[in-house]
């Protein structure tokens, strides 16, 4: 058996591994890098760490710890009252609402699993206090974090972006960006008309929000202090400088970090615990993996294959199909990581426009995160009232299952094949 199809087997069992046991994505990548490296690759540990993304890390580092602090000192309160208060009592508007403050949140520098976790109790606690379907605010909850999240400076599109640098490959943030978004946007009408966003036309929302079966409230005033106004204009900041003087975002976002910090340390106490260590782990731990597999030349093997193909269009949806579907089960982040140095090889031929399929490819692994295996799904299932929970379950598997293979389709029609004509 070849060093690259070892390398391959490792790749999967990580996965398998991951998804069927506690054992954490990233740890187990770097593991397998050790192990493979030291039996198979004849490797050091000098090697093996040579793989490890220290740009990377301190993107991840610093745009989660700015969110950290924007937490702790409120802004992010305030961003999501602000935003509620904006409809008016327009009950139709809410999960827009919840749809837009999850892709805020997550496109200056949000993990998804964190934005998630934030918006999904207040959207959810809005969907019981004015009779909309849960199904319907956590998939807008859902489609909002991934359709921030291909920002410039968002997670997902760091990491996209950062693997298309390393691999010299053509690309446009820009377009993976707007293309995520757009994309989102029309699958949340999809999702609305489809769980009963229909009925909630012209409703208005009653004083404190008294319809509600349990009471509940929308969220209170919040005041735009010093500190939350000082972060405003830190990530007004951070985006400005990534989009117009093309400056690192990791040391931005740690320079606006101590800043906020130094002027409010009261407000940021604690916001160093809030960095997403979890998911910078599980995205360095894989791109470690994935540095080894090119080293071993695992990358051009596997590449090699694809392009093979006698159908270019073929292996491109190929391509897509694997990253919905593992996604669905898995770590988006890290099939991100996984998966476009593995199609390297086959965009390098030019049979396939490399920005079309890197943009399909990053929807199709996305889109998918509604899932109730993946995280997203698993925290708006928790989120959902007890009555409700076993009937959003299996909803959210069944339109998790079915996104996994329509949407490579759909992003495969609009992205890949235009590109190949």
């Amino acid at each position: 058996m070849s060093d690259q199809v070892i390398s391959i087997i490792a790749l999967v069992l990580i996965f398998a591994l991951a998804t069927f046991s506690a054992v954490h994505l990233g740890v187990l990548a770097i593991v397998a890098a050790f192990i493979v490296g030291s039996t198979v690759a004849n490797e050091s540990s000098d090697d093996i760490f040579s793989g490890f993304p220290g740009d990377l890390f301190v993107v991840l580092v610093g745009v989660t710890l700015l969110f950290g602090i924007a937490k702790s000192n409120g802004t992010v309160d305030w961003l999501v009252n602000a935003a509620v208060k904006a409809v008016r009592g327009r009950i139709a508007l809410i999960p827009w609402v919840m749809f837009l403050v999850t892709a805020v949140l997550t496109a200056v520098g949000a993990v998804t699993p964190a934005a998630v976790g934030i918006v999904a109790p207040i959207g959810l606690g809005f969907a019981v206090a004015y009779g909309i379907s849960p199904v319907l605010m956590g998939l807008f909850i859902a489609n909002g974090a991934s359709a921030g999240g291909f920002s410039p400076i968002g997670v997902f599109g760091s990491i996209t972006n950062n693997v298309v640098e390393r691999n010299d490959l053509p690309g446009s943030p820009a377009t993976l960006f707007t293309a995520s978004f757009l994309f989102n946007v029309g699958l949340c009408v999809i999702i609305f008309l489809l769980f009963g966003g229909r009925q909630l036309l012209g409703r208005i929302a009653t004083s404190g929000g008294k319809d509600a079966d349990d009471g509940a409230t929308a969220p209170a005033s919040l005041r735009l202090d010093l500190p939350r106004a000082l972060t405003l204009l830190g990530l007004l900041s951070l985006v400005a400088g990534a989009l117009f003087f093309d400056l690192d975002v990791g040391l931005m976002a740690l320079t606006i970090s101590v800043v906020l910090t130094l002027v409010a340390p009261t407000s940021a106490k604690g916001a160093v615990d809030k960095c997403a260590w979890s998911t910078v782990l599980l995205v360095c731990g894989i791109v470690t993996y994935v540095s080894q597999m090119e080293r071993l030349g695992t990358i051009d093997w596997l590449g090699e294959r694809v392009a093979s193909i006698d159908a270019p269009l073929l292996g491109a949806l190929l391509i897509c199909l694997i990253g919905a579907v593992v996604s669905a089960f898995a770590s988006t982040t890290g099939m991100l990581g996984a998966l476009i140095p593995l199609a390297v090889p086959f965009l390098l031929t030019g049979q396939v426009g490399a920005v079309g399929l890197i943009t399909a490819l990053a929807i199709s692994a996305s889109i998918v995160d509604a899932s109730p295996f993946s995280t997203s799904g698993a925290l708006v299932t928790a989120n959902t009232p007890p009555d409700q929970r076993d009937l959003v379950f299996r909803r959210l598997m069944a339109w998790g299952l079915g996104i996994a293979v329509v949407g490579p389709l759909v992003t495969w029609c609009l992205f890949v094949v235009p590109g190949s004509l």
